[in-house]
């Protein structure tokens, strides 16, 4: 995939994770974020799920934080440094670093979305994931069977860190953390 579909969605993603809106990044929003995606699943902020999605994008937006210089209560990234980390640190490098920041939320959804308890998310468990975060036109069928790479009929944490990762490198156009 061409490196504008790659930025495009880097930017589409700076997009959502502004919750407020004021055209830069900061703790606030990585925890509004996070308090969205509870309150879409009905789960309490306090309760050990809530509070491990809420700790899982406050670590990302603490990467971020370190990789910017930035203090990580205080301060704030543009759409051009939040892009370039994600650009350099998150896309590059084989994906170590992406791994890095974006398994642990995928942990969290999957502790949201996983009703029989077995810490892997099935057709059904998928589907409502993706309403609940708010991903549409997607045939969710479809999208299960193309992330499902060892054709298990369940998706495991690493093939989800995996399937995020190649929508932002334009490689599937399942965006599983939102548009």
């Amino acid at each position: 995939m061409t490196s504008s579909v790659r930025l495009d969605r880097i930017q589409k993603r700076f997009d959502l994770w502004d919750v407020n809106g004021d055209g830069q990044i900061d703790r606030a929003d990585g925890d509004a974020e996070a308090q969205r995606i509870l309150q879409a699943f009905g789960e309490a902020p306090a309760s050990p799920a809530g509070r491990q999605l809420t700790e899982a994008y406050l670590g990302m937006w603490g990467f971020f934080a370190d990789k910017a210089g930035i203090d990580e209560q205080t301060g704030a990234l543009t759409p051009e440094q939040s892009n370039q980390i994600a650009e350099e640190h998150v896309l590059e490098n084989g994906g170590a670093d992406f791994g890095q920041v974006v398994k642990p939320i995928i942990q969290a959804i999957i502790e949201l979305v996983d009703v029989d308890g077995d810490g892997q998310v099935n057709p059904a468990e998928f589907k409502t994931g993706l309403d609940a975060i708010g991903v549409e036109g997607v045939q969710s069928a479809e999208a299960f069977r193309r992330i499902d790479t060892n054709g298990d009929g369940q998706l495991s944490v690493e093939e989800l860190v995996q399937a995020v990762r190649a929508y932002h490198l334009g490689d599937i156009d399942v965006p599983l953390l939102g548009h």
